[in-house]
């Protein structure tokens, strides 16, 4: 890479970040939540049509409902017509890394949000739906392809950006892509760190466990199997095992930051029928998150356990547990590895913080870490705090930070063809 080529970059980045934030309200004022993303993708399509780019709607199969990865959502929606987006920008002279940048366009629900998809711009923030999860990384994306075509940077690696559907159920748009032979030498997720560097994710599974009483009046209650109270019995055992997990989890040193760096949630509880019967039966819905340091089936056997060991015996004989959807394994990459010391020395470079930790969300790092065998970070501008909230927001500086920081670094990995690029070298 050149001085001169980058100073062409960062120019171009500069002279782009107003139209960045015009397409970043153009997209959020698209109500692309999981299932209804396709306006979105050809939005961001056109928006590509530039220069070298050649964005790609590419069509998601059906089968990847049969492979043990497929997430399955509350009422399953054909794919037919719905599309994940490929940009490829193909190197040039050889030698160089090719590297995949990867965001999502789905949103969650804004029942309680009245003008979510009403964008607005105040003090330089964009507020709305997907501001920073993840319409606002891939405004990034866009941002970057269009700064190196701008600035006539010749890259020697291939690059591909990828915006995929479905990512908030579990991640189907990633393992169709994956599954379609997406592969690269590196993959940057881009969801809102902060500007810092993440090589590790935890994990997170959702349980169902239904416990099923015998329903009589309730003047004669002590008659019948309340599974109410059996419920209440469960979350006291799984508070305990959260507990645990959160003490086996210490001394992992990318997450040692955290306080609570795991966790055990119920976050759905019905049951009964009626105020003077006892409940019939009663389902407790809810997530664990874990980190690297055990598996997903470690936690399902351990939640296994609990209900078959605890000391209800009608807990015992009265259970059913299943795992019907999310399934988010951990992963981590050795943060010594080059694709994350280079991005977080770009990211500082830039103003970001840059720092290299664990992160315990997940998202679909893990499929192209651990399905497709890549080395994977996540990065990206805005505070993930304030997604799925009523004050989702992103800072265009910190956009435009990112920017530069990603520029650099891809031009770092990929390489630059001198001789090619734009009368720069």
């Amino acid at each position: 890479m050149t001085p001169r080529a980058l100073e062409a970059y960062q120019r171009a980045v500069n002279d782009r970040i107003s139209s960045a934030a015009d397409l970043l309200c153009s997209l959020i004022r698209v109500p692309s939540v999981s299932g209804s993303e396709e306006a979105a993708v050809r939005l961001l399509a056109d928006a590509l049509q530039h220069g070298s780019l050649d964005p790609a709607l590419r069509p998601i199969p059906e089968a990847i409902r049969d492979h043990p990865e497929y997430s399955f959502r509350e009422a399953n929606l054909t794919y037919a017509g719905r599309h994940n987006l490929a940009v490829h920008r193909k190197g040039r002279g050889g030698g160089g890394r090719s590297l995949i940048l990867q965001t999502h366009l789905d949103v969650v629900p804004a029942d309680d949000w009245a003008g979510a998809f009403n964008p607005e711009i105040r003090d330089g923030i964009v507020w709305g739906r997907g501001a920073c999860d993840c319409k606002g990384q891939a405004v990034l994306a866009w941002l970057v392809l269009m700064a190196l075509e701008d600035a006539g940077v010749a890259l020697r690696g291939d690059l591909q950006a990828q915006f995929v559907v479905e990512e908030e159920i579990g991640g189907n748009g990633a393992l169709a892509m994956i599954l379609g032979g997406s592969r690269a030498d590196g993959v940057v997720v881009l969801e809102a760190t902060g500007g810092d560097v993440h090589p590790a994710n935890r994990g997170a599974i959702w349980f169902r466990i239904v416990l099923q009483g015998q329903a009589v009046h309730m003047g004669r209650k002590h008659e019948g199997v309340d599974a109410i109270s059996m419920a209440a019995g469960v979350v006291q055992s799984l508070e305990k095992y959260e507990r645990s997990l959160i003490e086996r989890s210490r001394g992992q040193e990318l997450f040692a930051h955290y306080t609570h760096p795991v966790q055990v949630n119920v976050g759905i509880i019905s049951g009964g029928k009626w105020p003077s019967m006892v409940a019939e039966s009663c389902i407790l819905e809810g997530g664990v998150g874990f980190l690297p340091n055990t598996s997903m089936e470690t936690i399902k056997r351990e939640l296994a356990a609990l209900l078959a060991e605890h000391p209800d015996p009608r807990v015992r004989e009265r259970h059913t547990l299943d795992f019907p959807k999310l399934h988010n394994d951990a992963y981590a990459l050795d943060p010594g590895h080059p694709l994350p010391v280079a991005l977080a020395a770009a990211a500082r470079e830039a103003g970001l913080p840059g720092r290299i930790l664990g992160w315990n969300v997940s998202c679909d790092a893990r499929l192209y870490a651990h399905l497709g065998g890549m080395p994977t970070v996540v990065f990206g501008p805005g505070d993930v705090v304030n997604a799925h909230s009523a004050h989702e927001q992103i800072s265009l500086e910190e956009m435009r930070q990112a920017a530069l920081a990603l520029g650099e670094f891809v031009m770092e990995w990929c390489g630059v063809n001198e001789d090619e690029t734009g009368g720069l070298g």
